[in-house]
């Protein structure tokens, strides 16, 4: 068994001076495994060569890693901890977390932790950003830990949002805010801030949303009511409403835990917060926005372990992904995906630089936001309120002697004319614009003043993109769709004849929606000299569509009722999202 010095006997030393002190291991021992591991062709951690010796197990190793960053040992199954100091953290937190709180100073509010793992350093900072608390860790032992949660959580019903909502409603500290509006004091807010239920309805919503896969979470105030709102595959449902009068808090929390300024209440505010959910980065945006009645706030949230970075899962047919990927391999010229905000534009363009990320490419990104941290990939940040925008950033990017350029969105002019002036330079440059299809960005990029002889010049291909929700494969059911629906989609009895329909019943598994997950639609208009010679003659948008139908390209509407052919998705799903050419 090892011994337990005192931690700062530990703290920072060498991890073969702390095995030594900790008695597992002798000098020569240490020294043995410091030769083993310079005369290893690839570089070995000290602590893994000392386990394939036989010298220690990965539970020393554990502890000696904590001991070096001095944390110090705690045995929780030697003590009793109160019931108040449980109750600090639910079960469900102690459990996905994997920590035990042992002891609570409410004068300092800090809370003691265990834990079995030194790795787990996010547990920490996820506690510290969700609950307010300063956190003291120490280590323990696995097994014992593992033990002590059952003990102490076993029992514990998990939390519900309505009977949280009933514990606010009657919570003394928070119904004296009924009615107060605009006139909190700072004081105030900050223990509105620190209110444990608001705490806890909080990170219950947030753990909710994160698990059913939500992309948003809405807090928002009206006149006699306050709403909470998440969006799942596009669609928005609401909760359980909580009191009117908890809305300050719930904004409140938010701000102190994206670090905004709690005080400013009558201007917008932007943030970030970041966790590590059950092993997984989740990322939530935070948008803060006066109204009439108090502060709206939405918060994205950016599930980095759910976003599938591969050109073979955004939908597109085998010859869209052929067609894309010999465009992105091209040494020059702009690629452009259009449509509207939400629609996975930003996904496609990541998944074709995660393509094209290797050694010999660099590639550097101007965002805003900044979505996806990807290695290998320079990314920038836009702060427009400092003078960081797109045309300026993109000005000196071509200065640090890229390969290929993401600019976040086309925006004005400027943006424009660099871009173009970067392709005709030898980048190759994505980007993106909100338009309704792929032929009407040429319109938008003329509107915008670029000359139709740069368009003509460096635009290689333009992809129109649309998401749409697919059908559950738990609950997917066969029918027979009524000639009104097919109406809508323009399609005749012959035109289906053989085919197969298919909806979503609805079930547990997608809460009844009937779907689950999306999927891109997408048109890809690519440019060639007949294309060209078009845009310089000024042929409008509908001209430049059927010259790209005609040369091959399937419009968004063609797409999804493939997609309905091959039961992925629905009849009203592909109407909502496309719309029909005019003839």
């Amino acid at each position: 068994m090892a011994v337990m010095p005192p931690v700062e006997q530990l703290r920072g030393r060498p991890l073969g001076r702390v095995f030594i002190k900790m008695g597992l291991l002798t000098r020569e021992k240490v020294a043995k495994a410091q030769s083993v591991q310079k005369g290893s062709k690839t570089a070995v951690p000290l602590g893994q060569v000392l386990i394939n010796l036989g010298y220690i197990t990965e539970k020393d190793l554990n502890l000696a890693l904590a001991f070096q960053l001095g944390m110090s040992y705690i045995d929780v199954g030697d003590i009793d901890i109160p019931d108040e100091v449980i109750g600090q953290l639910t079960g469900q937190m102690a459990l996905t977390y994997k920590v035990l709180p042992v002891e609570y100073d409410s004068s300092s509010n800090t809370l003691s932790i265990a834990m079995d793992s030194a790795d787990n350093f996010h547990a920490t900072d996820d506690l510290r950003t969700l609950l307010g608390f300063n956190i003291k860790a120490s280590i323990t032992d696995p097994e014992k830990l593992e033990k002590a949660l059952a003990r102490y959580y076993s029992s514990a019903e998990p939390e519900s949002i309505n009977d949280l909502i009933g514990e606010l409603a009657d919570d003394d500290f928070l119904s004296e805010f009924k009615g107060r509006g605009a006139s909190v004091d700072l004081n105030e807010l900050r223990e509105l801030a620190d209110s444990n239920p608001v705490k806890r309805l909080l990170n219950l919503v947030l753990m909710q949303a994160i698990r059913d896969k939500s992309s948003d979470i809405h807090f928002e105030p009206f006149e006699n009511e306050f709403k909470m709102r998440y969006r799942i595959d596009g669609v928005l449902y609401e909760m359980v409403p909580p009191p009117q009068h908890i809305a300050v808090a719930i904004a409140s929390r938010i701000k102190v835990m994206a670090d905004l300024d709690i005080a400013e209440r009558r201007l917008p505010q932007d943030g970030r917060i970041a966790l590590m959910v059950q092993g997984r980065p989740v990322d939530l945006r935070v948008s803060v926005l006066p109204t009439l009645f108090g502060e709206s706030v939405v918060l994205r949230v950016l599930d980095r372990s759910q976003v599938q970075l591969d050109l073979e899962r955004l939908g597109m047919l085998p010859e869209e992904i052929d067609t894309f990927r010999n465009l992105i391999k091209k040494p020059n010229g702009i690629i452009i995906v259009t449509g509207p905000t939400g629609c996975g534009k930003t996904t496609t363009l990541y998944s074709a630089l995660r393509e094209l990320n290797k050694i010999e490419y660099k590639l550097i990104t101007t965002e805003d936001p900044v979505e996806y941290d990807i290695d290998g990939i320079i990314q920038v940040q836009m702060h427009s309120e400092i003078g960081l925008t797109f045309a300026r950033c993109l000005r000196h990017i071509l200065r640090q002697d890229p390969d290929i350029c993401l600019v976040g969105e086309i925006r004005d002019l400027e943006t424009a004319e660099i871009a173009v002036q970067a392709s005709l330079t030898g980048h190759l440059v994505f980007s993106t614009l909100h338009t309704n299809d792929a032929p009407s960005a040429v319109a938008r990029l003329l509107d915008l003043g670029l000359e139709s002889f740069l368009v003509t010049a460096t635009i290689e291909a333009i992809i129109g993109q649309r998401l749409v929700r697919k059908i559950c494969t738990n609950c997917k059911t066969q029918f027979q769709p009524t000639e009104e629906m097919l109406m809508e989609l323009e399609l005749t009895p012959e035109m289906i004849a053989g085919r197969n329909f298919y909806y979503g019943k609805g079930c547990d598994y997608c809460n009844n929606t009937g779907y689950r997950g999306r999927m891109g639609l997408f048109e890809v208009m690519k440019m060639d000299d007949e294309i060209r010679e078009d845009i310089m003659n000024q042929a409008s948008t509908n001209i430049l569509r059927e010259k790209a139908v005609r040369k091959g390209m399937k419009t968004l509407r063609e797409t999804g009722i493939n997609a309905i052919y091959d039961g992925l998705t629905t009849l009203e799903e592909v109407v909502k999202e496309t719309m029909m050419e005019e003839k």
